[in-house]
């Protein structure tokens, strides 16, 4: 029997469990309670103190005396607690924080010494407090408080219907009247086990302990009630229990998780740490207003969704592995897996075992008029309840698919191909290989005589084959549609070729691929996660899987119409293996198995109901720039902030727990930003530097592919900054009047002194011109005297070249009288003329004048420089001043060229000119 318990166990499909961890809520291991509010929040009794979760997001809030908090009840819009030597309640002030109010300090009566309390029960106008030794009611109506003390250890307090039980140690079990105990119950069993919980029957009580399981009242005696936790292989310790809202019983117990039971007793599951708690002792149970039950755990917190359509089969010794296909044949559920082909009853409690000789892969399992085959890597079997026979040894068969015009053949897909399998005297066997084609056929669909074979990297063969398949005829290949985890399949007569881009529906009039409309709009390129498409052969319906959802598609109610229904499981959640997704039909309408890569999952189509769900605004806060310090604002609207607190941060969330399904948000802020976001799960979002004005924030949730029912707002507004204020307009605008004039004045002033500054410039510029007349008038008296100064040049050079020609006339005519005369006697008064002329002063006497007024400066500074100069001197330096030469200079003193010379080199010596020094340049330079 215990083999066969420890089978069931692990066998069993279980739902979707979430832990959290004491880092996820950041306080300590143990929580003692649990209590949710009309909103859906969840509060939790944590020793490190109250733990707030809205879905979205943990809040601690430490317990009044840093004590460990053992209770929470939630009454109303009040949370009350219990801790060491303190109980109370905590109300949300106006900026929906929560606050606590003791109601222990304001009692007249002491506390009990290291008092702590335990449980905490609502009873129309009252709430009792229970610790170890006293029973505490508190009026909420008149806030008076009332106890009852008792001489024993007062282990747990329990309400049935509108009335208080408690357990006394030793003593048995009470019940609470007008204020008083009265004894119910002092068997055997009471006074030596201690009571878990007490549940109410029509008019039976039943009283589960922590180790002898279920006792019923009959006719106020206790009797054994048998249940399934008696069954259980291993003593059971029960530490907390609940009953559910159908009936049905959920028990959390130390070192041995959750067990549950039916209504009759009946087990019918139990989860433990190895099925996926996050801890096998269970200290506290609430079941939820979703049906989900919550655990508080020894370390963390769970919640189990218990009326989930998904139920998660999860292979946790790795003896399964990772399902690649799956099928449901004569009551019995097999599985082909990356490990071999396994199998058990559907119906049963047994455990999954292998089918001897299939270790290996397995690419899929079809089943065909009635036969189940399985393609695997090592060749294609025939299976058979719990045997396998292999009909072919070709290595690689991707699948089978049947021909409708050949019904003792079947085509089927390997490695190298495409092969034919005939049906020979009731059993089947390899006929043939097609011949003409040698790629790998994993995805292939047939029309008649053409086979499309879809290749990833190259695209789709388009094969023409003979009516005997044994040979392709031609071979055309459609390159324009291809890409990775692609796929094809024939559905409804129809050839469907899916990736990345859509799935297109092939036309037989053009022979090519045509983009379907309305199955492409079921993904976009963002969506795409492959292009597996699997068909439900029993109930004709088409699946594809998306990265947020698979879809199913199923015929409508009018011809050629399709209705898609979208399964909000994300790609994530499914866990598949990409390329090689698979669901299976469970035989029982609207039950499916989908594998994953370590098990399966089953869906229940029919239990996805639309749900309405609210999302909530949970936190608003602002802040400055310059101290980013965040301050807490109230929800609601209309809330006015400083201009400088244009840094606003919101956090929002939707109170619903399920573990596959996780809410998404979307907002806008109107006034800046007035499209909506992208959809995320994120649950907060900031907006920095918000200029001034007002806004609405609005923010909305979807599950899956459902809104929330509400869109929560919350409006602002942003005040202007000082500097743009009324006040500040006003007095801007009368700046403005008084620069404006002033800016007048200044004008006025300024256009004035410029009229004034062109006057005077205008008389600058007559003075300016005024002077440049004169200096042109000037310029023209030096140019006339240039001219003049030419013209008395000229005149001293005429002059001087005179009196040299009238010099060399006269020495010539004198040479040649000497020269033809012998008697010079008669000759000598001639001479004596000629001599005269030559020598005469007059000549130098009218050269001087015409020098001075040619240059009259060069004589004075001539004598000044050199006082000592002789007139011959004088004389000479004029002459060398015209730049004349000796042989020209000659004539005008009547000696030779050679006596020049010798006046030369005296000259230089009054001159006291060195060697070097040239004597006309140093004349020229006077």
């Amino acid at each position: 029997m215990l083999l066969f318990f420890s089978q069931w166990l692990l066998s069993q499909e279980l739902p979707p469990i979430q832990n959290y961890t004491p880092s996820d809520y950041q306080a300590e291991n143990q929580n003692w309670a649990l209590s949710q509010a009309d909103d859906k929040v969840m509060y939790i009794a944590n020793n490190k103190g109250l733990l707030q979760f809205n879905g979205a997001d943990w809040t601690l809030l430490p317990s009044p005396n840093e004590s460990i908090m053992r209770s929470v009840k939630v009454v109303g819009d009040r949370i009350y607690t219990g801790c060491y030597m303190e109980f109370g309640y905590w109300v949300r002030d106006g900026q929906g924080m929560l606050r606590y109010t003791s109601l222990s300090a304001d009692m007249q009566e002491d506390l009990l010494e290291d008092e702590e309390f335990w449980g905490i029960f609502n009873l129309e106008d009252w709430i009792v407090f229970q610790s170890l030794k006293r029973i505490y009611i508190y009026n909420i109506q008149t806030e008076s408080i009332n106890s009852i003390d008792t001489d024993d250890t007062l282990f747990r307090m329990f309400q049935v219907s509108n009335e208080i039980y408690f357990q006394e140690n030793g003593k048995g079990v009470f019940k609470i009247d007008n204020g008083k105990s009265k004894l119910v119950y002092d068997d055997e069993v009471v006074l030596t086990d201690e009571i878990i919980n007490i549940f109410q029957e029509d008019e039976e009580l039943y009283m589960l302990t922590k180790h002898n399981g279920f006792y019923r009242d009959n006719n106020g005696v206790l009797d054994k009630f048998p249940t399934g936790l008696d069954d259980l292989p291993k003593k059971i310790t029960v530490y907390s229990a609940i009953r559910l809202n159908d009936g049905s019983y959920a028990l959390g117990t130390i070192s041995n998780g959750l067990v549950l039971l039916d209504a009759d007793g009946a087990l019918l599951n139990h989860i433990d740490q190895i099925k996926g708690l996050r801890n096998n002792t269970i200290l506290s149970l609430m079941e939820d207003r979703d049906n989900n039950i919550w655990l508080g755990l020894d370390n963390g917190v769970s919640y189990v969704n218990l009326k989930s359509p998904i139920k998660v089969y999860r292979d946790n010794k790795g003896v399964v592995g990772s399902i690649y296909a799956a099928v449901v044949k004569d009551g019995i559920l097999y599985l082909g897996t990356n490990q071999g082909l396994f199998h058990k009853e559907l119906d049963g409690d047994s455990d999954f075992a292998l089918i001897e000789g299939t270790q290996g892969q397995v690419w899929s399992l079809q089943e065909i008029d009635g036969t189940l085959f399985c393609c695997h890597h090592s060749g294609t079997y025939i299976v058979e309840g719990n045997a396998a026979k292999r009909i072919t040894d070709v290595e690689g068969a991707w699948k089978i698919s049947p021909l409708p015009k050949h019904q003792d053949l079947l085509l089927q897909g390997n490695y190298d191909g495409l092969y034919v399998l005939e049906k020979v005297e009731g059993n089947w066997k390899l006929r043939n290989k097609i011949d003409g084609f040698g790629n790998s056929s994993r995805y292939f669909e047939t029309l008649g005589n053409k086979v499309f074979v879809n290749h990833e990297y190259k695209g789709i063969f388009k094969l023409d084959v003979d009516n005997d398949f044994s040979h392709v005829n031609t071979i055309s290949m459609d390159t324009l549609i291809k890409g990775s985890e692609s796929g094809i399949i024939k559905y409804r007569d129809n050839v469907f070729y899916a990736y990345r881009e859509g799935v297109y529906k092939y036309q037989l009039e053009s022979d090519a691929f045509v983009k379907d409309s309305l199955l492409s709009s079921i993904y976009n390129q963002d969506e795409y996660v492959s292009g597996k498409m699997v068909l439900d052969q029993n109930e004709e319906n088409l699946w594809l899987f998306t990265n947020s959802n698979i879809s199913l598609l199923s015929e409508g109610s009018l011809a050629d119409t399709l209705l898609v229904k979208p399964i909000p499981l994300t790609e994530d959640m499914r866990d598949g293996i990409v390329g090689y997704e698979n669901i299976a039909n469970l035989g029982e309408e609207g039950k499916y198995l989908l594998g994953t890569t370590s098990g399966y999952i089953t869906l229940d189509v029919n239990g996805f109901k639309n749900k309405n769900f609210r999302v909530q605004i949970g936190r608003v806060e602002k802040s400055d720039k310059q101290s980013r310090q965040w301050a807490l604002v109230g929800t609601s609207s209309n809330a006015e902030f400083g201009s400088a607190d244009n840094h606003v941060r919101f956090s929002f969330f939707t109170p619903e727990y399920y573990k596959l399904f996780k809410p998404q948000y979307q907002y806008q802020l109107e006034g800046i930003y007035n499209n909506w976001s992208n959809w995320s799960e994120s649950y907060t979002t900031t907006f920095e530097n918000l200029p001034h004005g007002d806004y609405t924030f609005r923010v909305r949730a979807k599950i899956g592919d459902q809104i929330s029912n509400n869109v929560s707002t919350f409006t602002f507004s942003i005040a202007r900054p000082w500097y743009i204020s009324n006040v500040m307009l006003a007095l801007y605008l009368l700046a403005f009047i008084l620069c404006s004039f002033l800016i007048h004045q200044a004008y006025r002033r300024y256009y004035h002194k410029r009229q004034h500054k062109l006057i005077e410039k205008n008389k600058r510029d007559m003075e300016l011109a005024k002077a440049q007349n004169e200096k042109e008038i000037i310029k023209i008296k030096n140019e006339q005297l240039q001219e003049e100064f030419r013209s008395k040049s000229n005149e001293l050079a005429a002059s001087t070249l005179s009196i040299i020609r009238k010099n060399e006339l006269l020495s010539k005519v004198k040479d040649q009288l000497l020269s033809s005369v012998d008697d010079t006697s008669s000759i000598k008064p001639i001479i004596k003329v000629i001599d005269k002329n030559i020598t005469q002063n007059d000549d130098w006497e009218l050269f001087k004048e015409a020098f001075n007024n040619a240059d009259r400066k060069f004589l004075k500074k001539l004598k000044k420089a050199h006082p000592n100069l002789s007139p011959n001197d004088v004389r000479l330096c004029a002459y060398l001043r015209l730049n004349l030469s000796s042989k020209e200079i000659a004539p005008l003193f009547n000696i030779s060229v050679r006596s020049v010379e010798i006046k030369r080199y005296r000259l230089r010596k009054k001159m006291d000119l060195s060697h070097d020094d040239n004597l006309v340049d140093y004349i020229l330079k006077l």
